[in-house]
């Protein structure tokens, strides 16, 4: 694959052999993300577990202690004095079923979607549209929840959920460009230490077998694995 000028030079400033500490591989991240935006940092996790083993399954979710810098619009399916927390919360959008016909309509203009227990009938129905973009909410997320107002708050202030894929790799924002290392530095051990902290009783060797943060043009930061002691 051909690179542009800017990540070709970003690049060069990278020892692709060396590990680096947290700190240093955030301030190479925003070092070399030169776009004219200001570009998403992502971290890139792989982990020695089999997401195929409903007992090797690691997710769970948080509230960055930066954010991530990204305006969420927030849509709440729910009734009444749940409805009302919403509101009162600052979610974007608030309603019942008919929320539900207007995104099998083909709507889809909210980044989260939070519920209460009593709406999983109609939210259920959604499960192809909203589980394939990783809309679909969940207890262990905690966007099924009694608590909306609450959900929508950390929703609004940050909250991201963390999950493994196919591949057995977790990939997460945890800031841009514009926070700078240090706060990029604390988005990041927030989320390593609950990666870490999750690990599956099942799982054996090697937790974290390797570790990546990039901007989203620039190249990727290789992050020392035996840092955080999994």
């Amino acid at each position: 694959m051909k690179h542009g000028k800017k990540y070709v030079d970003g690049a060069k400033l990278i020892d692709r052999s060396k590990f680096y500490d947290p700190q240093e591989a955030l301030e190479l991240a925003v070092k070399t993300g030169t776009a004219k935006f200001d570009e998403t940092v992502e971290l890139h996790v792989k982990l020695g577990v089999d997401s195929r083993h409903a007992d090797q399954q690691v997710r769970g979710a948080l509230v960055l202690p930066n954010g991530t810098g990204k305006k969420v619009r927030v849509l709440a399916i729910c009734k009444g004095d749940a409805a009302k927390d919403a509101q009162d919360a600052g979610a974007d959008y608030v309603g019942a079923e008919e929320m539900a016909q207007k995104i099998q309509g083909g709507w889809m203009d909210f980044d989260v979607v939070v519920t209460t227990p009593d709406m999983m009938g109609v939210v259920g129905r959604l499960g192809k549209i909203l589980g394939p973009r990783g809309l679909m909410p969940n207890p262990k997320a905690g966007t099924v929840t009694r608590e909306v107002g609450k959900a929508v708050k950390e929703a609004k202030a940050g909250k991201i959920e963390y999950r493994l894929d196919k591949s057995n790799i977790i990939h997460c924002v945890i800031g841009r460009i514009s926070f700078g290392a240090e706060k990029l530095t604390e988005n990041f051990n927030a989320l390593m230490g609950a990666i870490v902290k999750a690990k599956p009783a099942t799982s054996k060797g090697q937790y974290v077998r390797s570790c990546v943060v990039a901007s989203t043009m620039g190249p990727g930061v290789r992050v020392n694995p035996s840092k955080f002691g999994a």
